[in-house]
């Protein structure tokens, strides 16, 4: 059997599915909320015109990430976590940090990428209904450690 040529199984596609999450209006005024969607747990942001939505807790230390403040940081709005305050991109999912050459003692602190750290997922507007599509991304994130198996914090529906 061709993998190209199979269909993907039905369990996967249902993963993969949109999640109606809650009214754009609402999602607006408060300005983040929460949801499961699959089985994992989100946070959705409304931030400086556009939402995002990632996993709930942070890839660091499993901190809730929909208790933190957003900030810019080098251009980039960030979530802050309130637990250890790791930065993270709310487009990438990139973990951020200061760093500065330390040969040159004049130097600056640049901001630097730690590369995508946070699973970032896919929120639709339709008709002013608010759906989350999960990342299919084929990748590890740091943060799957925490959304996933023992350490998630909503209990399997198995």
């Amino acid at each position: 059997m061709d993998p190209d040529d199979s269909e993907q199984d039905p369990e996967t596609k249902e993963q993969y599915a949109s999640v109606y999450v809650g009214r754009e209006e609402d999602i607006k005024r408060s300005e983040r909320i929460t949801a499961v969607v699959h089985d994992r747990e989100v946070v959705i942001f409304y931030h400086k015109g556009e939402f995002h939505a990632m996993d709930i807790r942070c890839y660091h230390s499993g901190g809730p990430l929909h208790l933190g403040e957003i900030e810019e940081f080098d251009g980039r709005a960030c979530i802050v976590c309130p637990w250890h305050k790791y930065k993270i991109t709310l487009e990438t999912g990139e973990g951020l940090y200061q760093s500065i050459n330390p040969k040159d003692p004049s130097a600056k602190p640049m901001w630097c990428s730690k590369g995508i750290k946070q699973r970032i997922h896919t929120v639709t507007v339709d008709n002013g209904n608010i759906y989350v599509t999960l990342s299919n991304e084929p990748f590890k994130c740091d943060s799957d450690f925490y959304a996933t198996g023992i350490f998630k914090v909503i209990p399997s529906s198995f």
